[in-house]
């Protein structure tokens, strides 16, 4: 009897969808209840839907991702999962980009399979460095980071003095028109540090 196809879909944020990786996924014949998927980054531990997909994997199974950097989380993850599936007979299959016609039962293989992982890891440290750098640079320029506030400084000053004058934060929240999370916030910028 054949083995199965099962499929490894990873998406990295929550407001990303996994459409376009499980259209591929099913086009090459992994059966839709053979669909596993997380959403989350690449680097992050917990990741239930693969060890779900790991869990299911037997011998002779086919584990199919639609690229190499949607399965591990980092070099050493990659190799660990490499030397698993050479000793229990899994076929890993990948749609698109380097690693497509992989074979990890040969010596070759094992070879590419390492220097893929090696490039991902390079390239993932490579965006890290340029988003630090980035980050940096803006803030030499005197740009500070994270969220504006919510509300202008007249806004804020105009809570806090509706907060002296006896009103509630909800009331003071419906009436600039935000939460009332904002304008404890707007409040507590008021209070002196101890």
């Amino acid at each position: 009897m054949d083995g199965l196809m099962i499929g490894y879909m990873r998406v990295s944020t929550k407001d990303q969808r996994f459409d376009l990786q499980r259209d591929a996924l099913l086009a090459a014949g992994v059966p839709e209840r053979y669909l596993y998927g997380d959403k989350a980054s690449g680097t992050r531990t917990a990741r239930p839907g693969l060890e779900q997909c790991l869990a299911v994997l037997r011998g002779g199974d086919t584990l199919v991702v639609w690229k190499l950097d949607r399965l591990a989380r980092s070099l050493l993850h990659l190799q660990e999962l490499a030397a698993r599936f050479r000793e229990e007979h899994i076929t890993l299959r990948i749609l698109q980009g380097l690693g497509q016609a992989l074979d990890l039962q040969s010596t070759a293989g094992k070879l590419f399979f390492d220097l893929l992982g090696a490039f991902a890891e390079f390239e993932r440290e490579m965006i890290r460095e340029r988003v630090i750098a980035g980050l940096e640079a803006a803030r030499a320029r005197g740009h500070k980071g994270g969220n504006r506030p919510k509300l202008n400084a007249l806004q804020q000053q105009t809570a806090q003095a509706l907060k002296r004058g006896g009103e509630t934060v909800s009331a003071i929240a419906r009436t600039l028109g935000c939460s009332r999370q904002v304008i404890y916030k707007a409040l507590a910028a008021e209070r002196p540090r101890a």
